[in-house]
Protein backbone atom coordinates (compact mmCIF):
# COMPACT_ATOMS: atom_id res chain seq x y z
CA UNK A 1 0.00 0.00 0.00
CA UNK A 2 1.38 3.43 -0.93
CA UNK A 3 2.72 5.85 1.64
CA UNK A 4 0.51 8.66 2.99
CA UNK A 5 2.79 11.40 1.66
CA UNK A 6 3.94 10.69 -1.90
CA UNK A 7 7.67 10.17 -2.25
CA UNK A 8 9.71 11.99 -4.85
CA UNK A 9 11.58 9.85 -7.35
CA UNK A 10 14.86 10.47 -5.49
CA UNK A 11 13.32 9.51 -2.13
CA UNK A 12 11.79 6.37 -3.64
CA UNK A 13 15.10 5.44 -5.25
CA UNK A 14 16.90 5.79 -1.91
CA UNK A 15 14.26 3.64 -0.21
CA UNK A 16 14.48 0.94 -2.90
CA UNK A 17 18.31 0.95 -2.82
CA UNK A 18 18.24 0.63 0.97
CA UNK A 19 16.04 -2.46 0.71
CA UNK A 20 18.00 -3.96 -2.22
CA UNK A 21 21.72 -3.03 -1.92
CA UNK A 22 22.55 -4.54 -5.36
CA UNK A 23 20.49 -1.79 -7.01
CA UNK A 24 22.27 1.43 -7.95
CA UNK A 25 20.78 4.87 -8.44
CA UNK A 26 21.93 7.93 -10.32
CA UNK A 27 20.45 11.31 -10.98
CA UNK A 28 21.02 13.23 -14.19
CA UNK A 29 19.33 16.51 -15.05
CA UNK A 30 16.52 15.92 -12.60
CA UNK A 31 15.77 12.34 -13.67
CA UNK A 32 16.42 9.49 -11.27
CA UNK A 33 17.44 6.17 -12.81
CA UNK A 34 17.74 2.84 -11.02
CA UNK A 35 19.88 0.05 -12.44
CA UNK A 36 18.30 -3.19 -11.28
CA UNK A 37 19.80 -6.66 -11.88
CA UNK A 38 17.25 -8.89 -13.57
CA UNK A 39 17.03 -11.30 -10.66
CA UNK A 40 15.71 -8.45 -8.46
CA UNK A 41 13.54 -6.74 -11.07
CA UNK A 42 10.12 -8.16 -10.23
CA UNK A 43 10.60 -7.87 -6.45
CA UNK A 44 11.98 -4.32 -6.66
CA UNK A 45 9.23 -3.15 -9.01
CA UNK A 46 6.58 -4.67 -6.76
CA UNK A 47 8.17 -2.79 -3.84
CA UNK A 48 8.22 0.44 -5.90
CA UNK A 49 4.52 0.02 -6.54
CA UNK A 50 3.38 -1.08 -3.09
CA UNK A 51 5.73 0.80 -0.76
CA UNK A 52 6.67 3.86 -2.83
CA UNK A 53 3.44 4.64 -4.66
CA UNK A 54 4.62 4.16 -8.25
CA UNK A 55 1.29 2.84 -9.41
CA UNK A 56 1.59 3.11 -13.19
CA UNK A 57 3.91 1.60 -15.79
CA UNK A 58 4.21 4.09 -18.65
CA UNK A 59 6.78 2.60 -20.97
CA UNK A 60 8.87 -0.47 -21.69
CA UNK A 61 11.65 -0.04 -24.23
CA UNK A 62 15.01 -1.60 -24.94
CA UNK A 63 18.43 -0.66 -26.27
CA UNK A 64 20.83 -2.72 -28.37
CA UNK A 65 24.44 -1.85 -27.51
CA UNK A 66 25.86 -3.99 -30.35
CA UNK A 67 29.52 -4.76 -29.72
CA UNK A 68 29.32 -4.05 -25.99
CA UNK A 69 28.78 -6.32 -23.00
CA UNK A 70 26.07 -6.43 -21.83
CA UNK A 71 24.55 -6.00 -25.27
CA UNK A 72 20.95 -5.26 -24.30
CA UNK A 73 19.11 -3.30 -21.67
CA UNK A 74 15.41 -3.08 -20.95
CA UNK A 75 14.16 0.32 -19.83
CA UNK A 76 11.01 1.05 -17.85
CA UNK A 77 9.34 4.31 -16.90
CA UNK A 78 7.08 4.10 -13.87
CA UNK A 79 5.13 6.98 -12.39
CA UNK A 80 2.94 8.10 -9.53
CA UNK A 81 -0.37 9.00 -11.14
CA UNK A 82 -1.18 11.47 -8.35
CA UNK A 83 2.05 13.48 -8.45
CA UNK A 84 3.47 12.75 -11.89
CA UNK A 85 6.85 11.79 -10.42
CA UNK A 86 8.67 9.45 -12.80
CA UNK A 87 11.26 6.84 -11.96
CA UNK A 88 13.40 5.37 -14.71
CA UNK A 89 14.61 1.79 -14.44
CA UNK A 90 17.18 -0.01 -16.56
CA UNK A 91 18.07 -3.69 -16.51
CA UNK A 92 21.17 -4.80 -18.44
CA UNK A 93 21.01 -8.17 -20.25
CA UNK A 94 23.79 -10.23 -21.84
CA UNK A 95 23.60 -11.17 -25.52
CA UNK A 96 23.74 -14.88 -24.68
CA UNK A 97 20.60 -14.72 -22.52
CA UNK A 98 18.40 -11.67 -23.18
CA UNK A 99 15.67 -12.68 -20.74
CA UNK A 100 14.06 -10.73 -17.92
CA UNK A 101 11.10 -11.50 -15.61
CA UNK A 102 7.75 -10.28 -16.86
CA UNK A 103 6.15 -7.39 -15.00
CA UNK A 104 2.61 -8.37 -16.03
CA UNK A 105 1.97 -9.67 -12.47
CA UNK A 106 2.85 -6.18 -11.17
CA UNK A 107 1.23 -4.01 -13.89
CA UNK A 108 -1.18 -5.52 -16.42
CA UNK A 109 -0.19 -2.74 -18.83
CA UNK A 110 3.16 -4.51 -19.31
CA UNK A 111 1.45 -7.16 -21.45
CA UNK A 112 1.56 -5.57 -24.89
CA UNK A 113 4.64 -3.48 -24.12
CA UNK A 114 6.66 -6.62 -23.34
CA UNK A 115 5.27 -8.38 -26.41
CA UNK A 116 6.50 -5.51 -28.57
CA UNK A 117 10.03 -5.76 -27.15
CA UNK A 118 9.99 -9.54 -27.59
CA UNK A 119 8.87 -9.21 -31.20
CA UNK A 120 11.14 -6.42 -32.37
CA UNK A 121 14.23 -6.87 -30.15
CA UNK A 122 14.15 -10.53 -29.15
CA UNK A 123 14.00 -9.87 -25.40
CA UNK A 124 12.28 -12.78 -23.62
CA UNK A 125 10.00 -11.95 -20.68
CA UNK A 126 9.86 -15.05 -18.50
CA UNK A 127 6.50 -15.70 -16.91
CA UNK A 128 4.62 -13.60 -19.48
CA UNK A 129 1.08 -15.00 -19.90
CA UNK A 130 0.99 -14.71 -23.72
CA UNK A 131 4.46 -14.04 -25.12
CA UNK A 132 4.04 -14.04 -28.90
CA UNK A 133 4.72 -11.66 -31.72
CA UNK A 134 2.58 -8.55 -31.90
CA UNK A 135 3.72 -6.94 -35.18
CA UNK A 136 5.70 -9.47 -37.19
CA UNK A 137 4.13 -12.77 -38.16
CA UNK A 138 4.69 -15.96 -36.16
CA UNK A 139 7.69 -17.85 -37.44
CA UNK A 140 9.56 -14.73 -38.57
CA UNK A 141 13.13 -15.55 -37.57
CA UNK A 142 14.50 -12.02 -37.07
CA UNK A 143 14.09 -9.06 -34.73
CA UNK A 144 13.99 -5.91 -36.90
CA UNK A 145 15.01 -3.32 -34.28
CA UNK A 146 18.33 -4.98 -33.47
CA UNK A 147 21.33 -3.08 -34.77
CA UNK A 148 22.57 -6.09 -36.76
CA UNK A 149 19.32 -6.21 -38.79
CA UNK A 150 19.97 -4.57 -42.20
CA UNK A 151 18.12 -1.31 -42.88
CA UNK A 152 17.01 -2.64 -46.28
CA UNK A 153 15.45 -5.69 -44.62
CA UNK A 154 15.95 -9.39 -45.27
CA UNK A 155 14.06 -11.31 -47.96
CA UNK A 156 11.84 -14.00 -46.50
CA UNK A 157 11.04 -17.50 -47.67
CA UNK A 158 7.32 -17.00 -47.02
CA UNK A 159 5.80 -15.56 -50.22
CA UNK A 160 2.30 -14.25 -49.81
CA UNK A 161 2.66 -13.72 -46.06
CA UNK A 162 4.38 -10.36 -46.19
CA UNK A 163 6.57 -8.17 -48.37
CA UNK A 164 9.24 -10.65 -49.49
CA UNK A 165 11.77 -8.46 -51.29
CA UNK A 166 14.34 -6.18 -49.71
CA UNK A 167 12.78 -2.83 -48.89
CA UNK A 168 13.86 -0.10 -51.29
CA UNK A 169 15.77 2.37 -49.16
CA UNK A 170 17.29 4.67 -51.76
CA UNK A 171 15.79 8.12 -51.52
CA UNK A 172 13.87 7.36 -48.34
CA UNK A 173 13.54 10.41 -46.08
CA UNK A 174 15.69 9.01 -43.26
CA UNK A 175 18.29 7.15 -45.32
CA UNK A 176 21.76 8.56 -44.87
CA UNK A 177 24.45 8.67 -47.53
CA UNK A 178 28.17 8.11 -47.12
CA UNK A 179 29.91 11.42 -46.58
CA UNK A 180 32.94 13.06 -45.08
CA UNK A 181 31.11 14.57 -42.14
CA UNK A 182 27.98 13.80 -40.17
CA UNK A 183 26.40 16.97 -41.56
CA UNK A 184 26.91 15.76 -45.12
CA UNK A 185 25.36 12.39 -44.31
CA UNK A 186 22.26 14.02 -42.83
CA UNK A 187 19.34 13.62 -45.28
CA UNK A 188 18.19 17.23 -44.80
CA UNK A 189 21.56 18.54 -46.01
CA UNK A 190 21.00 17.02 -49.45
CA UNK A 191 18.46 19.57 -50.43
Amino acid sequence: MPTDTPLTAAEAAAKICAKYPAITSREFRGDTTLTIPRELLQAAMTYAKEACGFDMLLCVSSVDHLGEDPRFEVNYTITQAETGHNLLVRTPLPEADPAVPSLVPVWRSANWLEREQYDLMGITFTGHPDLRRIMMWEGYPYHPLRKDFPVAGIPTELPGVAFTEKAPAAGAPFTTSPGATAGEREPRSRG
